[in-house]
């Protein structure tokens, strides 16, 4: 996911996959106190896929309050 695509979507779009990827995080944490994480790439791609969304909300929350 790069800024590209999240720049095309909708700001109902972004939260909502804002929070399908907590979601996520929220069971790869799981996983990996459980000792059952496979993939731990995937916990830094997923935290730094919500940094790059609520970025993007911000900056489109800033346009809009121009």
């Amino acid at each position: 996911m790069n800024a590209k695509e999240l720049n095309t979507k909708t700001p109902d779009q972004l939260r909502d996959d804002l929070l399908a990827l907590k979601k996520e995080a929220f069971n790869l944490r799981f996983q990996q106190a459980t000792g059952q994480l496979e993939n731990t790439a995937r916990v830094r791609t997923v935290r730094r896929d919500v940094a790059r969304i609520k970025t993007v909300l911000n900056a489109k929350a800033a346009d809009a309050a121009k």
